[in-house]
Protein backbone atom coordinates (compact mmCIF):
# COMPACT_ATOMS: atom_id res chain seq x y z
CA UNK A 1 0.00 0.00 0.00
CA UNK A 2 1.21 3.50 -0.96
CA UNK A 3 2.34 5.61 2.25
CA UNK A 4 0.86 8.76 0.75
CA UNK A 5 -0.65 10.12 -2.95
CA UNK A 6 1.68 11.20 -5.01
CA UNK A 7 2.75 14.46 -5.99
CA UNK A 8 0.82 15.77 -9.27
CA UNK A 9 3.63 17.05 -12.26
CA UNK A 10 2.88 20.41 -13.28
CA UNK A 11 2.60 20.21 -17.25
CA UNK A 12 4.27 22.69 -18.88
CA UNK A 13 1.33 24.28 -21.91
CA UNK A 14 2.27 23.44 -25.72
CA UNK A 15 4.16 26.52 -27.63
CA UNK A 16 1.56 27.34 -30.28
CA UNK A 17 -1.97 26.84 -28.75
CA UNK A 18 -0.31 27.23 -24.97
CA UNK A 19 -2.26 24.94 -23.43
CA UNK A 20 -1.70 22.22 -21.58
CA UNK A 21 -4.24 19.49 -22.60
CA UNK A 22 -2.49 19.40 -25.63
CA UNK A 23 0.78 18.49 -23.93
CA UNK A 24 -0.93 15.82 -22.16
CA UNK A 25 -2.03 14.79 -25.62
CA UNK A 26 0.69 14.66 -27.25
CA UNK A 27 2.94 12.92 -24.10
CA UNK A 28 0.03 10.52 -24.86
CA UNK A 29 0.82 10.31 -28.29
CA UNK A 30 4.99 9.73 -28.14
CA UNK A 31 6.61 6.57 -28.23
CA UNK A 32 9.77 5.82 -27.57
CA UNK A 33 10.62 9.24 -26.03
CA UNK A 34 9.95 11.11 -29.10
CA UNK A 35 8.67 14.15 -28.24
CA UNK A 36 9.37 16.51 -30.89
CA UNK A 37 7.85 13.81 -33.39
CA UNK A 38 4.94 14.02 -31.65
CA UNK A 39 4.33 17.68 -31.35
CA UNK A 40 4.98 17.48 -35.03
CA UNK A 41 2.55 14.75 -36.23
CA UNK A 42 -0.36 16.80 -33.54
CA UNK A 43 0.51 20.16 -35.69
CA UNK A 44 0.39 18.64 -38.78
CA UNK A 45 -2.66 17.37 -37.97
CA UNK A 46 -4.14 20.21 -36.90
CA UNK A 47 -3.06 22.31 -40.39
CA UNK A 48 -4.94 19.39 -41.97
CA UNK A 49 -7.80 19.64 -39.62
CA UNK A 50 -8.03 23.90 -40.91
CA UNK A 51 -7.04 22.90 -44.02
CA UNK A 52 -10.67 20.46 -44.77
CA UNK A 53 -12.86 22.24 -41.96
CA UNK A 54 -11.83 26.44 -42.32
CA UNK A 55 -12.18 26.49 -38.71
CA UNK A 56 -10.02 26.43 -35.50
CA UNK A 57 -9.06 23.65 -35.43
CA UNK A 58 -8.14 23.80 -31.66
CA UNK A 59 -11.59 24.25 -31.00
CA UNK A 60 -12.86 21.10 -33.16
CA UNK A 61 -10.11 19.47 -31.36
CA UNK A 62 -11.94 20.00 -27.73
CA UNK A 63 -15.05 19.61 -29.40
CA UNK A 64 -13.77 15.82 -30.35
CA UNK A 65 -12.37 15.26 -26.92
CA UNK A 66 -15.52 16.30 -25.57
CA UNK A 67 -17.65 14.01 -27.77
CA UNK A 68 -15.39 11.09 -26.87
CA UNK A 69 -15.26 11.72 -23.32
CA UNK A 70 -16.87 8.96 -21.33
CA UNK A 71 -19.26 9.96 -18.22
CA UNK A 72 -19.24 6.09 -16.61
CA UNK A 73 -16.80 2.94 -17.19
CA UNK A 74 -16.97 -0.54 -15.72
CA UNK A 75 -14.89 -2.36 -13.31
CA UNK A 76 -14.40 -5.68 -12.42
CA UNK A 77 -15.17 -6.96 -9.15
CA UNK A 78 -15.45 -10.25 -7.81
CA UNK A 79 -18.06 -10.97 -4.83
CA UNK A 80 -18.46 -14.63 -3.69
CA UNK A 81 -17.11 -16.43 -6.70
CA UNK A 82 -18.62 -14.90 -8.93
CA UNK A 83 -17.01 -11.57 -11.15
CA UNK A 84 -19.87 -8.40 -11.75
CA UNK A 85 -19.19 -5.33 -14.01
CA UNK A 86 -19.53 -2.99 -11.99
CA UNK A 87 -20.75 0.70 -13.26
CA UNK A 88 -18.65 3.32 -11.78
CA UNK A 89 -18.71 7.00 -12.39
CA UNK A 90 -15.47 8.82 -13.75
CA UNK A 91 -13.43 11.69 -11.92
CA UNK A 92 -12.84 14.79 -14.54
CA UNK A 93 -9.34 13.97 -15.03
CA UNK A 94 -9.71 10.57 -15.94
CA UNK A 95 -12.46 11.19 -18.22
CA UNK A 96 -10.05 13.69 -20.04
CA UNK A 97 -7.18 10.94 -20.09
CA UNK A 98 -9.56 8.03 -20.77
CA UNK A 99 -11.12 10.47 -24.13
CA UNK A 100 -7.36 11.11 -24.99
CA UNK A 101 -6.48 7.49 -25.15
CA UNK A 102 -9.33 6.60 -26.71
CA UNK A 103 -8.56 9.35 -30.07
CA UNK A 104 -4.92 8.20 -30.32
CA UNK A 105 -5.99 4.59 -30.48
CA UNK A 106 -8.53 4.85 -33.00
CA UNK A 107 -6.45 7.37 -34.67
CA UNK A 108 -3.53 4.33 -35.30
CA UNK A 109 -6.08 1.85 -35.86
CA UNK A 110 -7.21 3.85 -38.98
CA UNK A 111 -6.64 3.18 -42.35
CA UNK A 112 -4.78 6.21 -44.37
CA UNK A 113 -1.06 7.32 -45.01
CA UNK A 114 0.93 8.91 -42.06
CA UNK A 115 -0.36 9.46 -38.02
CA UNK A 116 -1.22 13.34 -39.11
CA UNK A 117 -3.45 12.33 -41.46
CA UNK A 118 -5.09 9.47 -39.44
CA UNK A 119 -5.17 11.64 -36.45
CA UNK A 120 -6.85 14.49 -38.41
CA UNK A 121 -9.57 12.02 -39.62
CA UNK A 122 -10.37 10.18 -36.51
CA UNK A 123 -10.76 14.34 -35.14
CA UNK A 124 -12.97 15.46 -37.39
CA UNK A 125 -14.99 12.35 -37.25
CA UNK A 126 -15.55 12.58 -33.17
CA UNK A 127 -16.12 16.36 -33.41
CA UNK A 128 -19.26 15.14 -35.67
CA UNK A 129 -20.00 12.87 -33.75
CA UNK A 130 -18.87 9.37 -35.33
CA UNK A 131 -15.94 7.31 -35.98
CA UNK A 132 -14.52 4.36 -33.73
CA UNK A 133 -14.10 6.33 -30.46
CA UNK A 134 -17.36 7.94 -30.14
CA UNK A 135 -18.35 4.04 -30.95
CA UNK A 136 -16.51 3.16 -28.03
CA UNK A 137 -17.56 5.47 -25.79
CA UNK A 138 -21.36 4.75 -26.23
CA UNK A 139 -20.47 0.70 -26.05
CA UNK A 140 -19.02 1.89 -22.61
CA UNK A 141 -22.13 3.60 -21.38
CA UNK A 142 -24.01 0.67 -22.90
CA UNK A 143 -22.70 -1.68 -20.76
CA UNK A 144 -22.64 0.68 -17.72
CA UNK A 145 -26.30 0.83 -18.61
CA UNK A 146 -26.86 -3.14 -18.53
CA UNK A 147 -25.01 -3.52 -15.32
CA UNK A 148 -26.86 -0.85 -13.68
CA UNK A 149 -28.01 -3.89 -11.29
CA UNK A 150 -24.84 -4.21 -9.48
CA UNK A 151 -24.16 -1.00 -9.09
CA UNK A 152 -24.75 -1.38 -5.14
CA UNK A 153 -21.45 -3.45 -5.10
CA UNK A 154 -19.47 -0.35 -5.64
CA UNK A 155 -17.09 -0.06 -2.97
Amino acid sequence: MRKRKPKKRIIQPDPVFNDTLVTQFVNNMMQSGKKNTSYQIFYDAMDIVKEKTGENPHEIWKAAIDTVMPGVEVRSKRVGGATFQIPVELRAERKMSVAMKWLIKYSRLRSGKGMADKLSSEIIAASKGEGAAVKKKEDTHRMAESNRAFAHFRA
